[in-house]
């Protein structure tokens, strides 16, 4: 068997060591380096509840219509509509990227796409709202 040699020696010789003691329970390709003890997952656990609540509070003292990507993508589809030209001349499809990254940023914290019912980034209202902007671009350019 040539895949032997591919394994590293640690783990050969805790295969062993299990065959030896009768544990049937192991799972091939997990370790048990990797398990995370209740302590380790109880201070990721309020690390990752610090985290979130930070994240709540940094729009807290922002305008409503500077915090919503729906919101501010409708004030940039008003400034094509007004001024076309200097929106135009101001590189804006370029621009958006980078500002509603921060935004979009802050959405995503909490989003988990192991977890088994996660909201898919299709159904999350800023993509809908990037969606909606991108396709009122293709339409009054055509």
């Amino acid at each position: 068997d040539n895949s032997s040699e591919f394994i590293p020696k640690h783990r050969t010789c805790r295969r062993q060591a299990r065959e030896q003691s009768g544990e049937g329970d192991h799972h091939e390709g997990l370790s048990s380096d990797e398990e995370l003890t209740p302590t380790e997952v109880d201070e990721f656990q309020k690390r990752k509840d610090n985290v979130l609540e930070d994240s709540r509070k940094i729009f807290e003292d922002v305008h409503a219509d500077f915090c919503d990507v729906r919101k501010i993508l409708l004030k940039f589809q008003e400034w094509k509509e007004k001024f076309p030209d200097s929106y135009c001349d101001a590189y804006i499809s370029f621009c958006l990227p980078k500002l509603l990254n921060p935004l979009i940023r802050v959405q995503l914290i909490s989003w988990n796409p192991l977890e088994q019912n996660f909201t898919k980034l299709e159904e999350m209202p800023w993509f809908r709202a990037i969606e909606e902007f991108s396709d009122a671009e293709n339409v009054s350019e055509s």
